[in-house]
């Protein structure tokens, strides 16, 4: 079964296509490593809650958009295994890609896919 890894960020609007440039490039060693798939998507109606919300769970500031994403792998395993490659692969490294948001409040996590139509 395929597994999903999903986040959500908020990048600052005025660097919506340094953003879009940034996942390019990412996407691309990304899938040299076995990722099927990778989608981002850039927030156009993602309401301020009063309890929980995506703007309030990055703390997004006025000037930032959230941004909401997955990754798709074919496994957990091939994840796993990917991880550690990509994080030391040079072309990801932040002097060369740096992320065009503040990563500090980047959240993220793993997911089993349970139901897939």
């Amino acid at each position: 079964m395929t597994y999903v890894d999903g986040f959500v960020a908020a990048v600052p609007t005025a660097n919506r296509e340094k953003y879009l440039q940034h996942v390019r490039d990412c996407a691309a060693v990304f899938k040299e490593y076995g990722v099927l798939k990778l989608v981002e998507c850039w927030g156009d109606d993602v309401p301020e809650g009063e309890v929980t919300s995506f703007p309030m769970a990055v703390k997004r500031q006025p000037d930032e958009t959230v941004v909401f994403g997955w990754i798709l792998w074919p496994s957990r395993e091939v994840r796993d295994q990917a991880m550690p490659k990509l994080m030391e692969d040079p072309r990801l490294q932040p002097d060369v890609n740096p992320m065009p948001f503040d990563g500090k409040r980047l959240i993220y996590g793993g997911f089993e896919v349970i139901f897939d139509e």
